[in-house]
């Protein structure tokens, strides 16, 4: 089955998030490790939950897409039966 384009936009931004995320994380540790092992640490866990979240927010788009048409799915079925009684 072919994917829409709200599916092929919403896998693209997913994979792009988790590319920002890599290297975001590196960048962040590298630009920080001046201000110590601490601060470094503490602020590239910082930045990956934050990015995480994001995350989790594209995939919520895909889960509730996926539900709609579900949803579709049934009530036409249940047209189906009530127009058979």
């Amino acid at each position: 089955m072919q994917k829409d384009i709200y599916a092929k936009v919403i896998s693209f931004l997913q994979g792009a998030s988790w590319a920002i995320v890599l290297i975001g994380a590196y960048l962040i540790f590298k630009l920080s490790i001046s201000f110590g092992l601490i601060y470094s640490i503490f602020f590239t866990t910082l930045y990956i939950i934050v990015s995480l979240l994001f995350i989790l927010v594209l995939d919520a788009f895909s889960v509730q897409k996926q539900k709609l048409e579900e949803l579709k799915k049934q009530t036409t079925l249940l047209e189906k039966l009530t127009t058979i009684e």
